[in-house]
């Protein structure tokens, strides 16, 4: 891939399963950002829908063998409703293929969702705090 080429700029939009499998692979390939499976199956909604916003291009210079990869905003559907933000490193060419938004409108409104959604950190802390305190 030409090292000038822009970002796609495209919503694409998964299944639970979906995104298991994008988790999945980018743990076999060591690629920097992503959740661990494990965390994605114990919370993402099943029947939920999560969107992915390509954001920058990464490479990793210490693995010449590895091929650049796209950093995408993962905005994620969780059992409960809430919605949480993350990042997954992912080869263009598994990228391509995967559904896009149906419309304008419904990219926006992802994009409005992924700025105000915490992120899985954040959510992992407000949980403990509500935990601790005896809220949940």
């Amino acid at each position: 891939m030409d090292s000038d080429q822009p970002l796609p700029r495209e919503v694409k939009v998964v299944d639970t399963a979906a995104l298991l499998r994008l988790e999945e692979r980018a743990g076999e390939l060591g690629l920097n950002q992503r959740l661990d499976p494990a965390w994605v199956t114990a919370h993402a909604a099943p029947e939920g829908a999560h969107y992915l916003w390509p954001a920058r291009w990464n490479s990793l210079s210490h693995r010449p063998d590895v091929p650049r990869q796209l950093r995408c905003e993962l905005l994620i559907t969780l059992r409960g409703g809430e919605r949480v933000m993350s990042l997954l490193d992912m080869l263009p060419d598994e990228f391509t293929p995967l559904p896009r938004v149906t419309s304008r409108e419904e990219g926006l409104r992802v994009g409005r969702l992924l700025d105000r959604a915490p992120s899985v950190r954040e959510w992992l802390l407000l949980r403990e705090g509500e935990i601790s305190s005896g809220h949940e």
